[in-house]
């Protein structure tokens, strides 16, 4: 079990493979009872206090990359690249964040989540710091 870093600002899940593909083989009925799962499983980590935000996603989107900022319109090739959304958790350790991704509904539909650490400051640049949403 890892011990909580007291610097903690939590962790992030980002969900991956999350396009129209991954749910295209569902039925109404079964999409439905989907975001029945989804949501009683976000709505159970607000209560007791683990999650502070959950987001989707739009599926459209831009990647700006290289020295000269190339602009490359979304949708991506590989619905792996995908990511549908996030949820900021408010817990202390990697372990528990981890086990809390254990329990994502989209798993077994081929939804990946990637556990990150929010970091107080960046790991390769230490002058640029974690900041309030209001600075």
């Amino acid at each position: 079990m890892s011990t909580p870093d007291p610097r903690s600002l939590g962790f992030l899940l980002l969900f991956k493979n999350a396009g129209n593909e991954t749910h295209a083989h569902l039925t109404p009925a079964q999409k439905a009872a989907f975001a029945q799962r989804w949501n009683d499983w976000y709505e159970s980590l607000a209560r007791h206090g683990k999650a502070k935000l959950g987001q989707p996603l739009a599926l459209e989107g831009r990647l700006v990359t290289g020295a000269e900022g190339r602009v490359v319109d979304g949708p991506y090739a590989e619905a792996k690249e995908v990511v549908g959304g996030f949820i900021w958790l408010t817990v202390d350790t990697l372990d528990e964040a981890t086990e809390i991704a254990k329990r994502c509904p989209g798993l077994p539909l081929g939804v990946d989540v990637e556990v990150r650490a929010l970091a107080p400051t960046s790991p390769v640049l230490d002058a640029v710091p974690a900041r309030p949403a209001n600075s």
